[in-house]
C-alpha cells in the first residue's frame, strides 16, 4: 500500500516491545521500507541487523533497484559475496535488473556465469531477468540464445516483452513486429507492457496499418484503457502521421492523466503543430494536471519550432518553480530551444548554470554556437569538451563540421574530418561527408580530391 507513515508509527511500536533485532521482524521491516521506496530507513534497520540473511540483503538490492539506484544494488550484491552469503533466484533477478538498469553489459556476463554455476539457469524468473538484461544491454544475439535455451512452455509474456522491446531499442522496429508474431504463434497472450512495447515498434518504423491492426487486439483484450496503453497508441499514431486517429484515441480514454497529455503533446511537435502543442500544455494546466519533465520538453520544443522566445522563458520559470531545471534533458531542450530562437546569451546561462552536463547538454551548446556562426566559440567549447573528458559523439562531430562550414574554416574542418575518428573512435557517416562536401564547396574546392596531386581522404 505504500504506506510509510504507518509503517514509521508500527516500527515505533517494534522497538518499545524490544523486538526490532528479531530477524524476521527486522526482515519484514527492511522490505517494508524498500518497498514504500525509503533506502534510507531500510539501510538503518538493515546495519543495526546482528544477522542478515538472505532475505534481508535481497530486499535491499531489490529495493535499490525499485528506486533506480542500480549501482548501489551492485555494491551490495559484492558486498553479500564478501559476507559469503549463498545468492538465491531472487538476488539473481534483482542484479540483473540492476545490470540491465545500468547497462552494465560486462558485469550481466559475469553474473550469467554465477547463475550457471550456481544451478539456476533453469528458473524461470532468473532466465527471463537474462533475457532482459541482454537485450537492454544490446546484445541480441545473447539475448536469442538464453531464450532459445528455455523450453517453449517457459516463454512467458514476459520474455517476449523483453526481446520486443530490446528490439526497438536497438532500432529494429521491423524485427520487433516478427517477434511480436512469433510470440503469438507459440500462443502466449500478451499484456499491458507487450502493447506498449509493440506498439513503440510501430512508431518507430511509421507502420500505420500493423499500428491499427494492433489497436484492435488491444480493444478486444481490454486494455485500451491501461495509461500507458492508450499514451503509446497516442505516440504511435502522432509519429505515423494520423493526429486524427491520436486525437480519436484521446478522446476516448475516461481520464487524461500527465502520461496521455504528454503524448498528445509530443505528437503535435513531431507533426510540425508546435502552437497546437503549446495550447494544448495550457489546456492540460487548466485541467488541474501538473506537468512533468517529459512535458516541459515536449513544450520547450515546441517553443523552439514556433520561435517562442517569450513563451519559453515563461516555461523556464515553470521548470525552475517544480524543480526539473536539474535534469539533463531539460537543461539539454532548454539550451536548444534558446539557440533557435535566436538568444544564445540564454542558452550560455542554462549551460553554465546546469550542475552536471552529459553529452547531450554540450551538444546543444555546441549546436548552438555553430547555428549561429559563432566559430571560434564554437571551437573553444569542443576543446573544452575535450579538456572535460566528456566522450565525442557523431552529434558533436557533425555541430564541429557545421560550425566550420558557416565560417569557411577549410583547414580546421578538414584537420577534424581526419583526427576525430583516430583520436576519438567516430565514424563518419553520410551527413560527416555532405557537410565536408557542403564546406569544400563553399570555399570554391569543389573538385578537391579529384586533381592529380591533391588527393586528399575525403
Amino acid at each position: 500500500m505504500q504506506a510509510l507513515e504507518e509503517g514509521r508509527r508500527i516500527h515505533t511500536q517494534i522497538i518499545q516491545s524490544g523486538c526490532e533485532l528479531d530477524v524476521y521482524v527486522a526482515n519484514g521491516l527492511v522490505d517494508m521500507y524498500a518497498k514504500c521506496k525509503s533506502m534510507q530507513d531500510a539501510q538503518k534497520v538493515f546495519d543495526r541487523m546482528p544477522i542478515r540473511d538472505v532475505f534481508a540483503w535481497n530486499a535491499m538490492i531489490l529495493g535499490h533497484v525499485k528506486c533506480g539506484q542500480g549501482q548501489e544494488a551492485l555494491a551490495l550484491s559484492h558486498r553479500m559475496k564478501q559476507e559469503q552469503v549463498e545468492p538465491d533466484a531472487v538476488t539473481f533477478v534483482g542484479v540483473l535488473n540492476a545490470c540491465a538498469s545500468l547497462m552494465a553489459l560486462e558485469e550481466g556476463s559475469h553474473v550469467h556465469r554465477e547463475i550457471i554455476q550456481g544451478g539456476f539457469d533453469s528458473n524461470e524468473f532468473v532466465i527471463s531477468s537474462l533475457v532482459d538484461m541482454y537485450a537492454k544491454c544490446g546484445n541480441l544475439e545473447n539475448a536469442w540464445k538464453v531464450l532459445n535455451k528455455m523450453a517453449t512452455t517457459t516463454h512467458s509474456a514476459v520474455v517476449w516483452n523483453a526481446m520486443i522491446s530490446g528490439h526497438v531499442k536497438c532500432g529494429l522496429g521491423q524485427k520487433a513486429l516478427e517477434v511480436f508474431q512469433q510470440m503469438q504463434r507459440e500462443g502466449v497472450e500478451p499484456d499491458a507492457v507487450t502493447f506498449v512495447g509493440v506498439l513503440n515498434a510501430c512508431a518507430s518504423v511509421g507502420a500505420l496499418d500493423e499500428g491499427r491492426q494492433i489497436e484492435e487486439q488491444v480493444m478486444q483484450l481490454g486494455f485500451e484503457y491501461e495509461d500507458f496503453v492508450g499514451s503509446s497508441l497516442i505516440d504511435m499514431y502522432a509519429k505515423c502521421g494520423s493526429i486524427e486517429d491520436a486525437w480519436r484515441v484521446f478522446n476516448r480514454m475516461p481520464m487524461h492523466n500527465v502520461v496521455a497529455w504528454n503524448a498528445l503533446i509530443l505528437g503535435h511537435v513531431q507533426c510540425g503543430q508546435g502552437h497546437k502543442a503549446l495550447e494544448l500544455f495550457q489546456q492540460m494546466q487548466q485541467e488541474s494536471v501538473e506537468p512533468d519533465k517529459v512535458t516541459f520538453m515536449g513544450v520547450v520544443n515546441a517553443c523552439a519550432s514556433v520561435a517562442a522566445l517569450e513563451e519559453g522563458r515563461h516555461v523556464e520559470q515553470q521548470i525552475i518553480q517544480c524543480g526539473c531545471d536539474s535534469d539533463d534533458f531539460v537543461g539539454s531542450s532548454l539550451i536548444d530551444m534558446y539557440a533557435k530562437c535566436g538568444s544564445i546569451e540564454d542558452a550560455c546561462r542554462v549551460f553554465n548554470k546546469m550542475p552536471t552536463c552529459d553529452i547531450v547538454s554540450w551538444n546543444a551548446m555546441l549546436q548552438g554556437y555553430a547555428m549561429h556562426g559563432h566559430a571560434n566559440k564554437a571551437l573553444e567549447h569542443f576543446e573544452e569538451m575535450c579538456k572535460e573528458g566528456v566522450h565525442i559523439d557523431n552529434v558533436t562531430f557533425l555541430s564541429l563540421l557545421s560550425a566550420c562550414k558557416h565560417a569557411g574554416l577549410v583547414n580546421e574542418g578538414l584537420h577534424y574530418f581526419e583526427s576525430l575518428g583516430l583520436v576519438c573512435g567516430v565514424s563518419a557517416t553520410v551527413e560527416h561527408y555532405a557537410s565536408m562536401v557542403g564546406l569544400l564547396g563553399r570555399a570554391g574546392l569543389s573538385g578537391y580530391g579529384t586533381r592529380s596531386g591533391q588527393g586528399h581522404a575525403l
